[in-house]
């Protein structure tokens, strides 16, 4: 099933999940904050006592603590965690700490990727490149086999998040065009919150942080890679480029289940928060839930496919639909035709 609902009916429907509160955006403000606080000391008493199995659940936890901060901070790039905009803006800031992300960066980078979803001519835009077939065929070998390694599931996942949280968002793309001493600020205040891991913790308390860090940015990857590349996808360009069609069909519907949807903040349900960036991350999966059948624009996409999604890599704008590479030679890097 993909195809686009009725668009009143829909806006309709969505309309009373924006209702944002300030109690309940506090609520899951300091309560993931508080699971991120337990979860590092605890990880770090455990290693201490030699307890490895338990230190390892722990990072885990402190992992997707982590990727549930970053949602909250995305949730306030929107103005929609709290109801007040001041709020929204504050949060950001202090949580952009924990996700390793400057605020007001990220804020615009993020608002211009929703602005360009779906257009082909806008991809850098996008968190995830992607290659059209014809670009492909057309593309050099060097190209081909930097692509290659790009989207290579192993190399996305394990160096793609330590790219982008520990190098790339260290000054991140437009940081001229948003601001300098945002961003050198943010760096100043994650400087300064390691040494205070550091002086309290130790080197024991840094190592969990890291390992933490580390298994964060493959969580956020892999889920920003299901987010937009699934086999009925939607890319085009001017002028028979919908808007509503790509932030419905260019964005998927996560069912992973109920405990991924906690670690990660309802930001599975991708395709409505595209369609309605307003939808506070607590309100998603309730709204996902009590969606009526008439309006889903597509089947949700479950663990057999999600995994299954990491062998499509390209963009056939003949068919409309994400493919894998073509069949190549042992090399791996000339296409046959």
């Amino acid at each position: 099933m993909t195809e686009t609902p009725d668009q009143a009916a829909l806006r309709a429907f969505l309309k009373p999940y924006t209702a944002k509160s300030d109690l309940r955006g506090a609520l899951s403000f300091t309560c993931t904050v508080a699971v991120y606080g337990v979860a590092l000391v605890l990880g770090v008493w455990l290693v201490e006592a030699g307890q490895w199995i338990a230190a390892g659940l722990m990072v885990v936890v402190l992992a997707f603590a982590s990727v549930r901060l970053y949602v909250l901070q995305h949730d306030c790039g929107h103005l929609a965690l709290f109801a007040r905009k001041g709020l929204n803006d504050g949060a950001g800031c202090i949580l952009s700490v924990f996700s390793l992300t400057p605020y007001r960066v990220m804020q615009y980078n993020h608002n211009q990727h929703h602005a360009y979803l779906g257009n082909l001519d806008h991809r850098e835009t996008t968190e995830v490149y992607t290659m059209t077939l014809a670009e492909w065929r057309a593309a050099p070998w060097p190209r081909r086999l930097w692509y290659r390694l790009y989207r290579n599931p192993v190399v996305m996942l394990s160096l793609g998040g330590i790219y982008a949280y520990f190098i790339s968002y260290r000054w991140p793309r437009n940081t001229r065009v948003v601001g300098v001493w945002g961003v050198i600020a943010h760096n100043l205040m994650l400087a300064g919150y390691l040494a205070v891991i550091w002086a309290t913790l130790g080197v024991t308390g840094l190592a969990v942080w890291a390992l933490s860090a580390v298994l964060a940015g493959v969580i956020g990857v892999f889920v920003v890679y299901l987010q937009h590349n699934f086999e009925e996808t939607y890319w085009d360009r001017k002028p028979s480029l919908d808007f509503r069609r790509a932030t419905l069909l260019g964005s998927s519907s996560l069912d992973l289940g109920w405990l991924w949807d906690l670690g990660t903040g309802n930001i599975a349900y991708h395709d409505l928060h595209h369609y309605n960036p307003g939808i506070p991350s607590y309100n998603l999966r309730r709204c996902q839930r009590e969606l009526p059948e008439e309006l889903r624009a597509h089947d949700v996409i479950r663990w057999p496919e999600a995994i299954r999604s990491f062998r499509l890599k390209l963009w056939d704008e003949d068919a409309g639909r994400l493919v894998p590479f073509p069949k190549a030679d042992a090399v791996g890097i000339v296409a046959a035709e």
